[in-house]
């Protein structure tokens, strides 16, 4: 899919930003923007959002890069969030005076998880659930404008009126879009995911990510660290773990889903 207005498809990935850039992207954008909203010329105004909407779009990857390998083909996701970037462009109005991307980046967001509500449930969460995620979707982009960052389980609760537990569950849901057999091979002559496991998630891949959980992982009870040991140290299975920790091994699974997702928002707000 191609999002209309938005430019081609970049090939690389994007190099982590330096803080220069990054504040060279924010002015330039607030010029940009200003400028399409005070001119009268529907050609001008277009050229400048194009202009910063290719400003823009490695953050757009970088929104969508956080939703990889949840069922739905990446590239995919890019072009929803560049979307999704062409919409805060054309949204937004400059002359609040608030940053571009306290508007954007919720957008985006925003666009993504509808796509997958829409199109990427193999198995469908209750409806309880849909409404739910739905409501913080919109929270969140509210909250994030007011909070200048994404805001903690709690604090969706809380704004919800909703128990923490659900907040986390839904939240959870989000990385269960398509799934799959653990003992399914991935492709001729590869290991299946139950072969491939005792690494960390791909969200915590890299060295500075490793490096940030240390500190949330000490946030963590003594149960929870062990079960992250005996599930991504120890490699073993969560019949094994649940014999061990007393639990069955449905608790046990869903466990591991609150525990990383609350470790991933934790690591997003530290970031």
């Amino acid at each position: 899919m191609t999002a209309p207005g938005a430019v081609a498809h970049p090939q690389a990935q994007p190099a982590p930003e330096p803080g220069p850039a990054r504040s060279h992207r924010r002015t330039e954008t607030a010029r940009l923007l200003l400028e399409a909203a005070g001119t009268t010329d529907d050609h001008e105004r277009t050229r400048l959002e194009e202009e910063a909407i290719r400003l823009n779009m490695g953050v757009a990857v970088e929104i969508a890069r956080r939703y990889h390998g949840r069922g739905i083909a990446g590239d995919d996701l890019d072009q929803v969030a560049y979307l999704g970037l062409v919409k805060a462009v054309r949204g937004f109005d400059p002359t609040h005076g608030s940053d571009f991307l306290s508007f954007a980046v919720p957008t985006m967001r925003g666009e993504i998880r509808r796509y997958f509500r829409d199109f990427g449930w193999t198995v469908r969460p209750p409806r309880s659930v849909q409404e739910l995620q739905a409501k913080i979707t919109a929270a969140e982009s509210e909250m994030y404008q007011s909070l200048g960052r994404s805001p903690r389980p709690s604090e969706l609760a809380e704004h919800l009126g909703v128990d923490l537990d659900l907040v986390v569950d839904s939240l959870a849901a989000n990385g269960c879009f398509s799934p799959v057999s653990l003992d399914a091979p991935v492709g001729e002559g590869e290991r299946s995911p139950s072969e491939r496991l005792g690494g960390w998630d791909a969200a915590f891949g890299s060295a500075e990510a490793r490096v940030a959980l240390q500190p949330l992982l000490a946030t963590l009870t003594e149960r929870e660290r062990k079960i992250l040991e005996m599930r991504f140290v120890g490699g073993c299975t969560q019949a094994e773990i649940g014999a061990e920790v007393g639990v069955t091994q449905m608790q046990v699974s869903r466990l591991l889903a609150r525990i990383l997702t609350r470790l991933r928002r934790r690591l997003e707000d530290a970031a």
